[in-house]
């Protein structure tokens, strides 16, 4: 599906609309107020559709200083967030260059998250050991102000080093399944030798230890996930200093389209794919690889400015004024 129209229409808005209406969240902000339209305190998003054979039924509403509120198929969910495990959906946003570009803490997110979506048992891992990490840094500054003793430590010191051997685990886990596919898409979409490096080691009770010194005088833990990078590289070249913004346009794209793959395999239906202004910087030649790629398995939405940027007839054609939707 293509949706068309000028700069400022409102496309990007019925992109946002749909990930809010799958998965109860913005992909842009956490902010609930910046969901709804100027001069209003209320809105809703309603979505019907399939997962599989099944017929799903979707309503989100928004209320200006009041938490989501969510229904699948009639039934009231606990909490808006709850979707996501209902319904897939991935996302391209130009900001997701990010994921490149930006510092470790993006990409240590971008993979979590990743791993949360493809085992949703297991989704709250991260936040787990970031809470631990807490925890023993607000211990460290306790010891370091002489609050409290070294043996204080020990409790949190050890849950530190377990939770985080389960995160590196769990992201050693991710970006093997990962990298077949990513490397696949890569390679199709121009981008030869693609491959993912995780940088870091699993912290133990030991090496904690080992530099308790040095973290009493910081305040802070010292190793650790937290602490951790991924590196994108496309043959021996670290994409985020020495790609181009193509380049990096087409990493993105590239791990969205095996992490799609992985979804479909592992729950027996695709993802919803939401592509936001993906044509721009890429070739005709591209832009052709991709639209193949995305027609060959489950629904895509592609916004542009016109329809002559899509070198593929779509299934259907949506045209945006401020307001309004119409078929083409």
């Amino acid at each position: 599906m293509l949706v068309t129209g000028p700069n400022g229409a409102g496309k990007t808005n019925l992109l946002e609309s749909l990930h809010v209406g799958t998965q109860g969240f913005s992909p842009r902000t956490r902010t609930e107020a910046q969901l709804l339209r100027f001069d209003t305190d209320t809105g809703r998003i309603a979505l019907r559709g399939t997962r599989g054979p099944t017929p799903v039924e979707i309503a989100v509403a928004l209320a200006a200083g009041d938490a989501k509120r969510a229904t699948l198929n009639g039934a009231t969910l606990k909490a808006s967030e709850q979707l996501r495990n209902e319904v897939a959906t991935l996302v391209f946003t130009p900001d997701r260059l990010a994921i490149v570009k930006g510092g470790p803490a993006v990409r240590r997110a971008y993979f979590d998250r990743a791993y949360g979506r493809l085992f949703p048992a297991r989704a709250t891992l991260s936040a787990e050991y970031a809470a631990a990490v807490g925890q023993r840094n607000a211990a460290l500054r306790r010891v370091g102000a002489g609050y409290s003793s070294r043996e204080a430590l020990s409790p949190w010191t050890q849950q530190v080093a377990e939770l985080g051997a389960a995160l590196v685990e769990a992201r050693l886990q991710t970006l093997a399944l990962l990298a077949p596919g990513f490397a696949d898409r890569a390679d199709e979409l121009g981008l030869p030798g693609a491959r993912l490096e995780y940088e870091g080691e699993v912290p133990t009770v030991e090496a904690l230890f080992a530099r308790l010194d040095r973290d009493l005088e910081r305040g802070a833990t010292g190793i650790g996930p937290h602490l951790h990078d991924v590196q994108l590289l496309s043959q021996s070249r670290d994409l985020r200093s020495f790609g181009s913004q193509g380049e990096q346009r087409l990493t993105v794209l590239a791990l969205l389209l095996a992490e799609a793959d992985l979804i479909a395999d592992r729950r027996g239906y695709p993802p919803l794919l939401l592509l936001d202004d993906v044509l721009s910087e890429l070739d005709p030649a591209r832009r052709r690889t991709l639209a193949e790629r995305v027609a060959a398995r489950g629904q895509t939405l592609i916004t542009s400015t016109t329809a002559a940027a899509l070198p593929v007839e779509p299934s259907q054609l949506l045209e945006v004024t401020p307001g309004e939707v119409t078929t083409a």
